[in-house]
């Protein structure tokens, strides 16, 4: 796994053994970084369920100002700290370590990346549901194209806005409602 574009172009990062993480694929990351590069420079984002922090690190990489990474297990929060000591990037994130549904809604976050592990879907609704009545500027939710069907349209004030699909892999945008 690489940082694919920016300050930290072709680094490579550390991912945890095993199959407990899935990290968003290169492509998918290209082109969601693609569709953010207008909203990304100085922007605060959040890297729910963050795994090694691909993603997080991506948009630092890219010009985010700040970034919060919310990770639960041991292996992945061990590779996570392992990538942000070696692009010497602690001054400009933070690693809240426990669950990000019960949380999500305490951090001022211009973008909000949301990635659970894809067997437990009931915390997409819990993360959305919260997000809904505390809504972001921007809410993207990766999840198993199959997947779609599943997710709503709408949680509280935020509705979604688009969906990018590349193979098994899906991302849902979702914005506040004007």
């Amino acid at each position: 796994m690489r940082v694919i574009g920016g300050e930290f172009r072709s680094r490579r990062l550390k991912a945890p053994h095993g199959d407990a993480v899935r990290p968003t694929p290169d492509r998918l990351r290209e082109a969601l970084f693609n569709i953010l590069s207008p909203r990304i420079a100085g922007a605060v984002f959040l890297d729910a369920y963050a795994g090694s922090g691909s993603v997080g690190i991506e948009a630092l990489s890219r010009g985010a100002r700040h970034v919060i990474f919310l990770e639960k297990s041991r292996p992945a929060l061990r590779a996570l700290e392992e990538n942000i000591r070696m692009l010497d990037i602690a001054s400009r994130c933070e690693v809240h370590p426990g669950n990000a549904a019960p949380v999500i809604t305490r951090f001022d976050a211009d973008i909000v990346f949301l990635d659970p592990p894809y067997p437990r879907e009931r915390e997409y609704e819990l993360c959305l549901a919260a997000l809904g009545e505390n809504p972001r500027p921007l809410v993207i939710v990766q999840h198993a194209s199959k997947f779609t069907r599943h997710l709503r349209d709408s949680y509280g004030r935020l509705t979604r806005v688009r969906i990018l699909s590349q193979g098994d892999n899906s991302l849902s945008f979702y914005e506040p409602r004007p």
